[in-house]
């Protein structure tokens, strides 16, 4: 497909999506509070959006404030995220971000990608998740769900992994307004129907936009 072809295609994407799913939601449950949000979307790294939102119930609950959390012991925080992986490196890196947050930037989450990346362990795809949900003006955030399935779309070659360039490849793709819900929305059809192991091609409303089911198909 050329690039026009691609971007006709995704625009059709993007609206049978907003009907699929009417309510694009952060599947973190954060309650507004960007800061939150800010340690979620680190701790979601190698971690399930559910088992983030059971942790993170207990951690907020001990520690309802970033200044409650900058002041903790890095060894209080790994109690509440050891059953997660790299529970050390995202106990230093809640405690830091907090203290940051809340030194440098007086409590207020920054709005620029230049900023968001300063702080430890966040990376493009966690700063477009900030961006989008708190300040409305994100950029494709190209976790797992994304990659895999904007492949199949034909989007670029299902072999590419690299977040990176998929952000990028996507936000040439999708209009400004529509990306970070349209991420959203992805991550459910993800679960719902383009799973990884079981795709459910032959039910899947998007089929007929699908570049791997009409391959598949001849």
């Amino acid at each position: 497909m050329t690039q026009a072809q691609k971007k006709a295609r995704m625009a059709l994407i993007v609206e049978k999506m907003k009907k699929l799913y009417p309510d694009a939601f952060c599947a973190l449950e954060w309650h507004g509070e960007p800061w939150k949000l800010l340690i979620m979307g680190r701790l979601s790294a190698q971690c399930t959006d559910a088992r983030v939102n059971l942790v993170c119930r207990e951690l907020f609950a001990a520690y309802p404030t970033p200044e409650a959390l900058a002041k903790a012991e890095v060894e209080d925080i790994e109690d509440y995220i050891r059953s997660r992986g790299l529970y050390h490196v995202k106990a230093q890196n809640t405690k830091d971000a907090c203290a940051m947050l809340v030194n440098e930037y007086n409590g207020v989450l920054p709005d620029t990608m230049e900023e968001l990346l300063k702080f430890p362990g966040v990376g493009r795809k966690v700063a477009n998740l900030l961006l989008g949900d708190v300040y409305h003006k994100g950029g494709t955030v190209a976790d797992t769900h994304c990659i895999r399935i904007c492949g199949r779309f034909g989007m670029y070659p299902e072999t590419m992994k690299d977040p990176v360039k998929v952000e990028r490849i996507m936000d040439g793709l999708i209009a400004a307004e529509d990306r970070s819900d349209f991420c959203h929305r992805i991550v459910q059809f993800g679960r719902d129907t383009c799973s990884a192991r079981a795709p459910q091609c032959d039910t899947c409303p998007l089929a007929e936009l699908c570049e791997h089911h009409l391959k598949a198909q001849k």
